[in-house]
C-alpha cells in the first residue's frame, strides 16, 4: 500500500522506465506539479500526485490555478490504495475533482493504462 506522495513517486519512478522523470522540488512558484515527465514522442507534461485514504483530495488555490492555466498536458495522478489502482485525471479536471474527489470519471483508471496514456501523449 502506498502511504504517502514519496511512496508513489518511488514506485512511479521505479516502474516506468520509458519515461524520463524530473521531480519538482519548488518553493518559489506555489502550485507547481509534483513531476515533469517526458516520452518517447517528445512530449513534456506535468504529474501532481496526490495519496488519500477517502475520496476526498485536498488541493491548493495555486495548485488549482496552475491546472486551469497551464490545462495542456498537465495531470492529477490520484490514488486511495494500490489495491484500488491508480486514476489519472486532466489538469483541466481539477475543479471538478476538487469538489468530487475519486467518484469523479478519471481519463484513465489502472497503473497500466494510466501509464500507457501517458507514455502516447
Amino acid at each position: 500500500m502506498v502511504k504517502n506522495e514519496s511512496e508513489l513517486w518511488q514506485y512511479l519512478k521505479k516502474k516506468t522506465p520509458n519515461i524520463k522523470w524530473t521531480k519538482i522540488e519548488n518553493t518559489s512558484h506555489l502550485g507547481t506539479p509534483d513531476l515533469l515527465g517526458y516520452n518517447k514522442n517528445k512530449t513534456f507534461f506535468t504529474v501532481e500526485l496526490k495519496v488519500t485514504k477517502r475520496h476526498k483530495l485536498k488541493f491548493s488555490p495555486h495548485q488549482i490555478a496552475f491546472h486551469i492555466q497551464h490545462s495542456k498536458n498537465s495531470f492529477i495522478l490520484a490514488i486511495q490504495s494500490l489495491d484500488q489502482g491508480l486514476k489519472l485525471y486532466e489538469g483541466n479536471q481539477i475543479e471538478s475533482l476538487a469538489t468530487r474527489g475519486l467518484k469523479l470519471e478519471p481519463i484513465c483508471e489502472g497503473f497500466e493504462s494510466c501509464i500507457e496514456k501517458l507514455e502516447e501523449l
